[in-house]
């Protein structure tokens, strides 16, 4: 008989009345629950067999905790595909580039929209990028530099897979601007996004093409399976929003990332109240482990 695992994991710790009152409703559901296991201060799983457990029941159980069920086969991953604006970093580039253009609200009213599916994400990023057009290339450095940090946990996740031997990768519809810094700040082994026009030191208002949204994060995911000989079983994909839908739903593990309800009702497990090393604990890997 095959065992699962219910994973408890918040920023803030999982104590453990969380721990006791998860495992109440497991049995209350008909699962035999083994001891649980304290992966971290901020992570503990249940192994459980048997029973289908109600997972509305064990969220609303343990508030302020996440609570997701993961199976025990290809448990670990071999690829780690991640999105970058607000799951990777804490903010979304190109608000925060049209801030310095002096345009920010209009830009993140679209980016809203885009994220939760409203628009089709190609004809969002031109009208965003059309409106920074003549925004000189320093602001762009200035932007990174004042302005995008790592989501906590980010680079020990990172650098976690990497001395695990998994490929980690950043597929982003943001810009290449970013994601190539991003990466090597965070460890990712690749990195993928869009490219930003520039002449004479300014935004001309243009993305180059082919402009990389949802298709093609799915794209690269299934390039990166093949490249590395495993099945889409052994992936673990994280976003927050509808454009990371497809690579999450491939994904052996699709995970939301405090994300837009479009990605969420979707995805295999929802994290709303842990920092990303909780990634690492849906696979059982114990802060032991950790690296980075």
């Amino acid at each position: 008989m095959s065992t699962d695992f219910l994973v408890l994991t918040a920023a803030n710790g999982v104590d453990e009345a969380a721990t006791q009152a998860a495992a109440q409703v497991l049995a209350d559901t008909g699962c035999a629950t083994q001891p649980a296991n304290r992966l971290a201060e901020t992570a503990v799983e249940i192994p459980f067999e048997r029973g289908v457990p109600d997972i509305t029941a064990l969220r609303a159980a343990v508030d302020g905790v996440d609570a997701n069920i993961v199976p025990s086969v290809h448990r670990r991953k071999k690829l780690l595909i991640a999105d970058m604006d607000s799951t990777i970093i804490s903010v979304e580039c190109i608000d925060e580039l049209a801030d310095y253009a002096g345009v920010k609200e209009r830009v993140a009213d679209i980016t809203e929209r885009a994220m939760q599916g409203e628009l089709d994400f190609e004809g969002a990023i031109r009208e965003r990028v059309g409106l920074l057009k003549g925004l000189p290339e320093s602001a762009i450095q200035q932007c990174y530099e004042e302005r995008v940090h790592l989501n906590p946990g980010a680079r020990t996740l990172v650098q976690t897979m990497n001395s695990l031997g998994a490929m980690t990768a950043l597929v982003s519809g943001g810009f290449t601007y970013f994601t190539g810094r991003i990466a090597e700040v965070a460890g990712f082994q690749m990195n993928r996004a869009n490219t930003l026009i520039l002449q004479d030191g300014h935004l001309t208002g243009e993305v180059a093409v082919p402009i990389l949204g949802r298709e093609a994060k799915l794209e690269s995911l299934l390039r990166l399976c093949a490249e590395g000989g495993y099945p889409t079983a052994e992936v673990i994909a994280v976003g927050d929003g509808a454009n990371d839908l497809s690579m999450v739903e491939a994904a052996g593990l699709g995970v939301a990332y405090h994300a837009k309800p479009a990605l969420a009702q979707k995805a295999d497990a929802r994290l709303d109240y842990s920092d990303l090393t909780a990634l690492l604990s849906l696979q059982g890997i114990s802060e032991r482990e950790y690296a980075g």
